[in-house]
């Protein structure tokens, strides 16, 4: 957890991509990930998220109708325009997909880094009952670094739960990220409570990606946002257009504001953070990071 300023590392420019998405249509999905990656890079942003499954779109029917049998590659061609973007503007690219899993599927995040490097593939630990049919969950927590920024990763559902957070913080993250698909209604008046509420309770930044339109029945509400530390927006892409979100994560900040905001200290050690989880009958994810 830092709590002081780390002279190792600068400023890091992140943005959240809201976009549109056509169902199961990869190549579509990729050029026009690709294009926003080019407009992040040319405002010199370094982490890009998109929503959940950006790249095959949230429509239940194509999904269940189409996997396992069409879950995308984390490493095939059909994502080189994708990661020809991040490597000419160098940018890393957290882009949502639905990977084989033995024999079914996941929900996955691709980190897609600077170099056009499949860098991580993380897996929802959390299932809604809707999903539970086509996907199985995955058990590892997933921490990506960039530029010497600990950036956790959650995929929508997962951020239901305050514990994955928090699991996330203490360990170390200084920002969570996490693509969603939440629709008009109660959907996104939950969206608008979870992702504040999970940046002012671990005192670190948080970056939340959504889709904007109809795929389907569903119609989604956009409201991609990056929060500061304490809760507060930092950028927001609204509910009307898609684009990009842009906000700088500032150590400086991070480190007054633990210091203001003392929740993790208070808490405790993560082993014993662990044990409270575990004991309400809960687990304590498995984790993995990478460096990109």
């Amino acid at each position: 957890m830092n709590t002081k300023s780390n002279p190792n590392r600068t400023p890091l420019r992140v943005a959240v991509a809201q976009m549109q998405a056509r169902p199961g249509d990869v190549a579509h999905n990729v050029a026009v990930s690709a294009s926003l990656v080019r407009a992040a890079g040319e405002q010199g942003v370094r982490v890009l998220q998109f929503p959940e499954l950006s790249l095959t779109g949230y429509e239940p029917g194509w999904l269940k109708a189409s996997l396992p049998a069409q879950a995308v590659d984390p490493y095939g061609r059909e994502l080189d325009v994708l990661r020809d973007a991040c490597r000419t503007w160098q940018v890393t690219a957290i882009a949502g997909a639905p990977t084989a899993f033995g024999q079914r599927a996941a929900i996955s995040a691709l980190v897609i880094d600077d170099q056009g490097r499949t860098a991580a593939v993380c897996h929802k630990q959390h299932l809604e009952v809707q999903e539970r049919d086509v996907f199985v969950p995955g058990t590892e927590s997933c921490t990506v670094s960039v530029d010497n920024w600990q950036l956790a990763v959650g995929i929508c559902y997962d951020a239901s739960f305050p514990e994955h957070a928090r699991a996330a913080a203490l360990a170390g993250a200084d920002a969570y990220l996490c693509g969603g698909g939440f629709v008009h209604g109660d959907s996104d008046y939950r969206r608008s409570v979870y992702f504040p509420a999970r940046a002012l309770e671990n005192t670190f930044y948080v970056l939340f990606a959504n889709f904007l339109g109809q795929q389907g029945s569903w119609n989604f509400s956009g409201g991609s946002a990056i929060y500061g530390p304490n809760g507060r927006p930092l950028a927001e892409a609204g509910n009307q257009e898609t684009g990009i979100a842009i906000a700088d994560l500032d150590d400086e900040v991070l480190a007054v504001t633990r210091k203001q905001l003392t929740m993790l200290q208070d808490v405790g050690e993560p082993s014993t953070a662990h044990l409270s989880v575990s004991g309400q009958g809960g687990y304590v994810p498995r984790s993995t990071a990478c460096v990109v």
